[in-house]
């Protein structure tokens, strides 16, 4: 049975343990052996053992049951966002944005309010002022799609958004520029703004179907602009790729 044979650190306690549940020793939902098992079976003390438990826990791999003891919820450790991003490309991206912003989009129709309606046409304004200057348009931009889906009620799409969204604005600029078509219809001329007016007027009009189709077809239209001959995308490395996909 492996054990850690260098010195007791949490870490490598860590790995060999996620290394046995990858390997199917525990299946998902079972129950891990107490921490004095453990720790003997490690090689490794009582509190070495705790600790990676609690590293487990926070990857997602291991849950704590008060009184009831430590469970297997992953087979394996979770990518963090900033390593799924770098390993996607542009299409990853795009299909990514669309099945959070068209649900949102439809969910929005259906159970925004009047303070939610009015973030919307806000950040819809403020985004048709800032379109010579890409960082700005590139905030603009985020924070009208933000707002509806924030308008959509529910959490975890807004979580997902979030936790989506900051990480890769640094490349969504840096694409704009090197597409260097800035200005022109496919990105921030009057053709895409019309989509987004068209998306908020769905909302207004509280259209799910026509709100959901609407914010579908832009990014659709838009991942079309960016992976075509001459878009400056291509297959460029995901570093990038998403910087394109994720702003507009």
């Amino acid at each position: 049975m492996a054990q850690v044979h260098r010195s007791s650190l949490a870490d490598q306690a860590a790995d060999v343990l996620l290394e046995r549940i990858r390997a199917g020793e525990w299946a998902l939902g079972s129950k891990l052996p107490g921490e004095t098992t453990l720790a003997a079976q490690l090689g490794v003390g009582r509190s070495t053992a705790r600790e990676a438990i609690r590293q487990l826990a926070g990857l997602g791999v291991l849950t704590s049951r008060q009184g009831s003891g430590v469970f297997v919820t992953a087979l394996d450790a979770r990518d963090d966002w900033d390593l799924v991003l770098r390993r996607s490309d542009i299409l990853a991206v795009i299909e990514a944005r669309t099945a959070i912003e068209a649900e949102s989009a439809g969910l929005a129709a259906t159970r925004r309010t009047p303070a939610d309606l009015r973030a919307i046409r806000r950040t819809l304004a403020a985004r048709a002022v800032h379109r010579d200057d890409i960082a700005a348009h590139v905030d603009a931009d985020t924070a009208f799609h933000r707002a509806v889906v924030q308008a959509a009620g529910n959490p975890i799409l807004l979580e997902l958004f979030d936790g989506f969204t900051p990480r890769i604005r640094p490349a969504m600029i840096e694409m704009l520029r090197l597409r260097g078509s800035f200005g022109s219809n496919d990105f921030s001329g009057s053709q895409d703004h019309d989509h987004h007016v068209d998306l908020a007027d769905a909302i207004a009009a509280r259209d799910a179907a026509r709100a959901a189709t609407v914010a579908r077809a832009h990014l659709r239209s838009l991942g079309e602009a960016l992976t075509s001959p001459g878009s400056g995308s291509g297959s460029r490395p995901a570093s990038a790729a998403p910087g394109a996909g994720a702003n507009l």
